[in-house]
This record gives structure tokens, C-alpha cells and sequence, in this order.
């Protein structure tokens, strides 16, 4: 139902800027880009209720377009050189990569899976050993493919293949991470930034007269100013909505015993409604109430919003920049009216890395599933030793029934 209401609003704002769009002719190829942005709202909310693993699959394929977008953009520069190798080395440091980043995800989230199979404890136990190998080997075949009257150049598309490497696929990681800690900490952020991307447009669309940044000659303030109060509120909803369901708000774990993803638990603190007082006086008495129930997570959605609102839309302006350094429009034409899909999405990635970097700050705790994960790998005598240490401390403190102590 929470996923049937989302979608509607999605689709009535996507619809709105559709109208807007086409209502004006100097706007009139500009509806495509309205009818496949009500498309792509409508394919993320079917993934979503999907589930996690086409999630997983999905940021898996952008991400590796999104490599391929700016990679193409260096070859299509410099093939005229002729440079040894480039395209293959930078797919094979993408392989190598994502081999590193999902077998930390492997090991970390399938451990039950790992203890059964044989191979894959192999893979894991040796898995940073085997990453850093398979690096060191395009690391020698780069070495090996320099050619005299090319060197600076290929050393230059070098840094351009582990630059894209950084941004993109380190990124993309971050996102399954917040994916895994709750599907609410992966749909709340990305919500966020489409719908500022929209409200920025309405309100620039109809109000806006002040140029914003140079890079950008279409944005202007007022689109900039209005994008961020659309987004707090949009948030603010988006956030009250989905806080009420188990299965946005639990972290996703692997259930071996059914062999399929699960979000079943005791909803954190976040995500139970609380009774706040309000801060200000006037503000109370304005209101006519002195205090509000809320969602603690809802405070922290004002807290993405206003990133996503006056952040997030430097990672757009670090992409215009880029493109017209290369004196380009678009990254690629994969979208007709959007461009590529990384023009899509470099606001995107800036937002995932700071929703990651804000759960491990001020969210995250210690997860009990992980720790005992962590455990089973122990040897016999080492979970013997700890068990006895536990033990003996929960005695200590009073938290051991009489009964479990009479026979431990």
C-alpha cells in the first residue's frame, strides 16, 4: 500500500512538470523528458517492491554504464593515438574493484552462506590477498603496454580510469551499504534528490529570474531556494510513511534457512513514534500546541533534505563542469531528453556517500547477526573462551537467570 502511495505522488509530480513542460513552446521537445521521467519513478518503486537483490542488480548495472559513459567520453578524445590496451585495462580495473567491494559485501552479509560452502571460504579467508593480486597483474600489463612517444598521455588515462574507479564504483558500494542497514536509508535519499530535481525545476520554471552559478546558466536561485523547502517537506512525508513499515526499516539480512533475503525485527528507537515538546514559545502558541509526535527519523530526513538541496546539486555542477571541459552536452544519449545515465545521476552519488558517511557517525550500533557472524569463524577454543567471559560477566552483573547458572 506505502509503495502504491508513493508511487502516485511520484506520478502526479511527474505529471505536473509533464504539463509545465509542454503547456510552453519554447519547451516543446521537452516532453519526452517529462513522460520518461514519470517512467523512471514509476521502474525505481516497481524494483523496490522487486526487492533487495534486483535493488543490488540495478545499482550494479548503472553503475557499470555509468563507468562505461566516462570511460567512452577519454577514449572518443584520445583514440586517435591509438593507446595499447586502454579499454581493456580499464574494464579489467573495473572487474578487479568490484571484486574487492563485493567480497567485502560477501563476507560481511552472507555469512551463513560462506559457512556452508567450502569454495567461498576459500574466497573469503584469502579475499583482500586475491583483490590486491588481480590489481598487481593490470598493474604489470599496464607497465608493459607504455610506448615511448605516448607516455604522459597513457599514464594521464591511467588516473582517468581510477578516478572514474573512485567515483563511481566506491560509490555505488556505498549505496548497497545503506541499502543493507534499511531499504528506508536507500529510497529516502534517492526520493529526495529526484524530488528536489524537480521542485528546483518548478519553481526555477515559473519564478526564476537570478542566474545561480555560471556553470549552470539555466539554474537560478530562485529554482535553488524553492528545491530546498519542496525538499524538507518532501522528505519530511516520504520519511513519516515509510517509518511506519517493518519492511523499509529493518536492516536486510540473508536467511539461510530459507535462503532469501529478510527485513524482520524490533524497529530501532528511530523509527518509534516519539512525543516531542516544541522548541520556541512563539512557535507553540502560533500552533496552538506545545507538542508534537513524531518520528525521530523524520529529524533525521530534514538532515539528508537540506544536503540533498544545497550540497547535492554541486555534484550537477561538478558534472557540468566536466562535460564542458570536454565540450560535451551530455555524458551519452542513452535517455532521449536526459542525456546519459550518469547525467542522472551525479547527484546521486555525492548523496550516497554522505547518507553512509552520516549512519556510521551518528546511526549505526553494534549489530548482534554480524557479531555472532563473526564468532562462527572463530575456532572451537576460542568460541569456548569467549562464551565462558560472557558468561561470567552477565553473572557478574546479575542478568544470568538462576536456573541457566545452575547448569553452566
Amino acid at each position: 500500500m506505502c509503495i502504491c502511495l508513493l508511487m502516485c505522488i511520484c506520478v502526479y509530480l511527474s505529471v505536473l512538470m509533464c504539463i509545465c513542460l509542454c503547456c510552453v513552446s519554447r519547451w516543446k521537445n521537452w516532453w519526452i523528458r517529462g513522460v520518461l521521467s514519470l517512467a523512471m519513478i514509476s521502474g525505481f518503486f516497481m524494483v523496490i517492491y522487486l526487492g533487495p537483490i534486483m535493488l543490488i542488480l540495478v545499482v550494479m548495472t548503472i553503475q557499470i554504464k555509468c563507468f562505461q559513459e566516462i570511460i567512452d567520453i577519454g577514449y572518443r578524445v584520445y583514440h586517435s593515438y591509438e593507446l595499447p590496451w586502454f579499454r581493456t585495462l580499464s574494464w579489467y580495473f573495473l572487474i578487479c574493484v568490484n571484486y574487492f567491494f563485493y567480497g567485502e559485501t560477501l563476507a560481511e552479509y552472507f555469512g551463513a552462506l560462506v559457512q556452508r560452502e567450502d569454495s567461498l571460504q576459500f574466497l573469503v579467508r584469502y579475499h583482500r590477498f586475491i583483490s590486491f593480486t588481480l590489481y598487481l597483474a593490470g598493474f604489470c600489463m599496464f607497465v608493459l603496454s607504455l610506448v615511448k612517444k605516448h607516455y604522459r598521455l597513457q599514464f594521464y588515462m591511467f588516473a582517468w580510469t581510477h578516478v572514474t574507479l573512485l567515483i563511481v564504483v566506491t560509490q555505488s558500494h556505498l549505496v548497497i551499504q545503506n541499502l543493507f542497514e534499511g531499504m528506508i536509508w536507500f529510497i529516502v535519499p534517492i526520493s529526495i534528490v529526484i524530488c528536489n530535481d524537480i521542485m528546483a525545476y518548478l519553481f526555477g520554471f515559473f519564478f526564476g529570474r537570478t542566474p545561480l552559478i555560471k556553470l549552470s546558466p539555466k539554474k537560478t536561485w530562485e529554482g535553488f531556494i524553492g528545491g530546498f523547502f519542496g525538499t524538507l517537506v518532501c522528505g519530511f512525508v516520504l520519511a513519516y510513511l515509510l517509518a511506519q513499515f517493518q519492511y523499509f526499516v529493518c536492516p536486510v539480512e540473508y536467511n539461510s534457512e530459507t535462503n532469501r533475503f529478510t527485513a524482520d525485527c524490533e524497529p530501532s528507537d528511530i523509527f518509534v513514534m516519539q512525543q516531542y515538546t516544541f522548541p520556541f514559545r512563539v512557535l507553540s502558541c502560533v500552533l496552538n500546541m506545545k507538542t508534537v509526535n513524531l518520528y525521530p527519523y523524520q529529524i533525521h530526513s530534514v538532515v539528508l533534505s537540506t544536503f540533498a538541496s544545497l550540497i547535492g546539486p554541486f555534484g550537477g555542477f561538478f558534472a557540468s563542469g566536466f562535460k564542458r571541459a570536454f565540450q560535451i552536452k551530455d555524458f551519452a544519449d542513452t535517455i532521449p531528453g536526459h542525456g546519459g545515465i550518469m547525467d542522472r545521476f551525479d547527484c546521486q552519488y555525492l548523496m550516497a556517500t554522505f547518507t553512509h558517511v552520516y549512519i556510521a557517525s551518528f546511526i549505526r550500533g553494534p549489530n548482534p547477526s554480524k557479531v555472532l557472524q563473526q564468532l562462527l569463524v572463530l575456532q572451537p577454543e576460542q568460541q569456548l573462551s569467549i562464551f565462558n567471559a560472557m558468561r561470567d560477566r552477565l553473572r557478574d552483573r546479575g542478568i544470568l537467570p538462576p536456573a541457566i547458572l545452575k547448569h553452566t
